[in-house]
Parts: structure tokens; C-alpha cells; sequence
């Protein structure tokens, strides 16, 4: 096996260093926060320099995109969480080759990987993705169409409703951005206090996850501050 592309292995062990410092600076428990490794626009290579590092979770935004890497690394460990925005007729596709979706805004989306989620593979975790901004030109459910939406997805078979995400309004004042976290961490907790079975916050990239992690984040999501700029 080839040795690690240095650039990307020191990237990752920054990034798991400022994760692990950030659990320590606000209480959190010790390995408690996960790094998913956005892999979008990067290439085979990257990927694999960081699977060589100890890197197993890697984002994926387009399904074709998606099929190559799944393909090469088809004997491998990694996990592959989709955190695209999946649309009704690709389900079939990201419920056969996907163990996770990180951006579930309706209950047909939900139906349709429960559906097809085929018998000999566990049932596929959601989260469901939250328009915590109440941007108008941004994926996600609304804050008050969360529960509706959780109690229609809860128990369906073929998926396991796991949490929520989302992707705030940029902004570059940590206070701000807690804010914004926050808000999510409380739809999380009222949807616990009302029974639903639930242990993920997915929140925070490369420029916002201390203050994700500040507020309850246990997925962080980070392309840049491990590959680089992406090809876009």
C-alpha cells in the first residue's frame, strides 16, 4: 500500500486535533464528535490518501459522482453518508449503495429509501434536514415541520431516523453562528423530550465546527480543511 498523500494525512490529523481540542474547550466528552470527510469534486486519490490516514466517513453529494469511488472502494470499510440534496426519482440508487442521508426534507424521500432499501442490508439512518435560517433558496424542512415530519418517518422500515442537520446562513461571528446551532440542538432536544429515539447532530464544517461542537454536534462535515479547494 502506498503511503498517504502527506499533505491531506496532516490536514485530517489538524482537523481531528481541533475537534478533540474543541470537546475538551466546551465540556464535551472525549471522542464524543465524529468527522465525516466531505469528499465531493475530489478524486479517487483523496480519498484514498485519507482512507490510509484512518479516515472511514466520507460525504458524497452526487450519486454518479458517488458510484465510481463506491465502486473502487467496494472492499473497504468506509462508511459513505450521502449530505446532498436527494431528489425522488435517485432514491433507488442512494438506498442500495448509501449508510447514511444527512438531508431527508420530506416524508416521500423517506418512503421511497425505506422502500428500496434492499432486505440484506441494515436499514438506512436519516437525518432530517432542518432550514434553520429559514433561507428561501436553501434545502430543508422548516423548524415547524420537524415533528410532523419525524413522527411520518419515524418507523418506517427500511430506515432509522437518527438526527438532524443542517446548514445555517453563513456568518463569521462564532456567537452568531451558535446561535444558529442552537436553535437546532433545541428542536433536537424537544423531539427526545417527545419520545423519538434520536443521538445525532450533524452540523458544522470547516469554518463553523468549534461552535457546532459548542452546541451539541456530534458529525461534523469538512471538505476544505482536509482536500483543499475542490474542483467545482
Amino acid at each position: 500500500m502506498n503511503a498517504p498523500n502527506p499533505d491531506i494525512a496532516t490536514n485530517l490529523e489538524r482537523v481531528i486535533e481541533r475537534i478533540r481540542s474543541a470537546e475538551v474547550a466546551y465540556g464535551r466528552t472525549p471522542n464524543s464528535v465524529s468527522l465525516l470527510a466531505v469528499s465531493k469534486r475530489q478524486p479517487v486519490e483523496a480519498i484514498r490518501a485519507a482512507y490510509q490516514a484512518g479516515q472511514l466517513a466520507f460525504g458524497e453529494n452526487y450519486l454518479q459522482e458517488a458510484a465510481e469511488k463506491q465502486s473502487t472502494f467496494a472492499s473497504s470499510d468506509i462508511e459513505w453518508h450521502l449530505v446532498g440534496s436527494l431528489q425522488s426519482n435517485k432514491t433507488r440508487a442512494a438506498a442500495t449503495t448509501f449508510d447514511w442521508v444527512h438531508t431527508i426534507d420530506r416524508t416521500k424521500i423517506a418512503q421511497r429509501l425505506s422502500d428500496q432499501r434492499p432486505d440484506a442490508l441494515p436499514p438506512i439512518n436519516i437525518c432530517l434536514q432542518v432550514n434553520i435560517s429559514e433561507e428561501t433558496q436553501k434545502a430543508g424542512c422548516s423548524p415547524e415541520e420537524v415533528l410532523p415530519l419525524a413522527a411520518a418517518t419515524a418507523d418506517l422500515p427500511g430506515v432509522r431516523l437518527r438526527g438532524l442537520m443542517a446548514i445555517p446562513e453563513p456568518s463569521t461571528d462564532c456567537t452568531e453562528q451558535r446561535r444558529s446551532f442552537a436553535k437546532l440542538r433545541k428542536l433536537y432536544e424537544q423531539l427526545q423530550d417527545e419520545g423519538f429515539r434520536m443521538d445525532t447532530l450533524s452540523m458544522g464544517m470547516s469554518l463553523d465546527l468549534d461552535a457546532a461542537i459548542a452546541e451539541g454536534a456530534n458529525y461534523v462535515r469538512v471538505g476544505t480543511a482536509i482536500f483543499g479547494p475542490r474542483n467545482n
